[in-house]
């Protein structure tokens, strides 16, 4: 840092209006780096942008991701295939049913299992309400960052109704690992219905207050409106997936284009529009909720009839599990309890499968399925025994960002925080 006084500041004035040495009177040539973090424009994660400019014009932008790897693929290798849930549920920690649905399912399709129906409704049904919590936080943290704060403070005040409801079903608000292989651990509490329902009731109630509050608002589509947009050719090219993808005009979603969990049999639409920009995304995103309440409140219909949760396989499934939903017990400890206590075999079992794992047949899966941000992959090597070989996430997150540097060069500095929030990266996935 450096002061100029007296003589020293005029004559610095009079080389600037000079110009350059050459005498061509051209500065254009001045570019300048910045460094947009490392931090998040819209707090997923920690996310570092270099960015060149020229005034206030990006000319050139490049993304540095790792400041937030945990090693989560690797951690699996060291651990059970179902311990392996409780480290994938962490990567997109935004989305965590789908990260624990797709890993199970990979397990599952090495292992030539189907489970049962009402376990794989359950799987549709926390999805749906994931997909609904992910979309919240894309629209209410993108909103902060581009001034909308009232717009964030009300999908906040959503996501805790869904994180509520979350609680309610599985135990916990994040990172459940509720999804297992085979199904899941237990069956929903007494009582669930009636709390889906309401939850289903306050979301619509609520979601068409984000048309009022931020559709029609003009500063909000003038940050918005012809920012941040990717082509269709260009989303091919890259791999591009999700709302950006939708957004560009290709109705991709592999819920209806490769279906799976059933959703064949579910009625719902797949929002699309043709503008490739911030503003298009954001509104598919609202509709996209909508077409999830639709799917959750036909989940409902369906949850009146009971079954097992849990594939009937003692290879697999704990003795507890195996019990649970056989005899219309539900969730009784005291059940489970008793289970363990009288048989001595099932207690051996039981501690065997828990503490050295089933084993899992040779080969390689892949499974992919439509979360939030776009196709989550799932890559599973088995050399036979209780522990995965490669376990591998194709993070949407992490294809889609290569979108970046498309999106915000040639743009203002400002757009690029429009853009980054319209592309709703979560680097616990990106990195992993």
């Amino acid at each position: 840092m450096f002061t100029v006084t007296g003589g020293d500041w005029d004559d610095l004035v009079a080389d600037v209006a000079a110009g350059p040495a050459d005498g061509t009177g051209d500065f254009s040539d001045e570019r300048i780096i910045v460094n947009m973090g490392p931090q998040h424009p819209s707090t997923h994660g920690v996310l570092r942008l270099i960015l060149e400019l020229e005034g206030e014009t990006v000319t050139q932008a490049r993304s540095v991701i790792g400041y937030l790897h945990t090693g989560i693929e690797k951690s699996c290798e060291y651990r059970t295939w179902t311990q392996g849930v409780t480290f994938v549920t962490r990567a997109d920690y935004l989305s965590p049913a789908f990260n624990e649905a797709v890993y199970c399912m990979a397990i599952e399709k090495l292992l030539d299992i189907e489970v049962p129906r009402r376990a794989e409704l359950i799987r549709v049904l926390l999805m749906e309400l994931t997909r609904i919590s992910s979309h919240l936080v894309a629209l209410g943290t993108g909103g902060m960052e581009l001034g909308a704060l009232t717009g964030m403070t009300a999908a906040f005040r959503e996501r805790e109704e869904a994180l509520h409801l979350m609680e309610y079903l599985t135990g916990l608000r994040m990172n459940m690992a509720f999804i297992r292989p085979g199904g899941i651990a237990q069956d929903i509490p007494e009582g669930s219905i009636e709390r889906i329902g309401a939850f289903i009731e306050i979301m619509d109630q609520r979601l068409p207050e984000y048309d009022k509050l931020l559709t029609g608002q003009p500063i909000w589509k003038g940050r918005m409106e012809g920012v941040g947009i990717l082509p269709l050719e260009a989303c091919l090219q890259l791999g591009i997936t999700g709302p950006i993808l939708r957004s560009a005009g290709l109705a991709w979603d592999l819920r209806k284009t490769m279906p799976y969990c059933g959703y064949e049999t579910y009625d719902f639409e797949v929002p699309t529009a043709t503008e490739a920009d911030c503003f298009a995304r954001f509104r598919l995103r609202v509709a996209e909720m909508h077409e999830s309440l639709k799917i959750m409140r036909q989940c409902v219909s369906r949850l009146a009839e009971p079954g097992p949760v849990m594939v009937a396989d003692r290879k697999i499934a704990w003795p507890a599990q195996l019990a649970l939903g056989a005899d219309g017990m539900g969730n009784s400890l005291e059940h489970i309890r008793r289970i363990m206590g009288q048989s001595m075999e099932a207690l051996i079992h039981h501690f065997k499968l828990v503490t050295e794992g089933f084993s899992v047949p040779v080969g390689q899966a892949y499974v992919g399925i439509e979360n939030p941000r776009g196709e989550l992959g799932c890559h599973l090597i088995s050399d036979g025994g209780t522990r995965p070989v490669r376990v591998h996430l194709r993070d949407p997150g992490f294809v889609n960002l290569q979108a970046m540097p498309a999106m915000s060069e040639g743009s203002m500095i400002a757009d690029v925080v429009a853009a980054v929030a319209s592309i709703d990266p979560v680097m616990g996935g990106v990195d992993r």
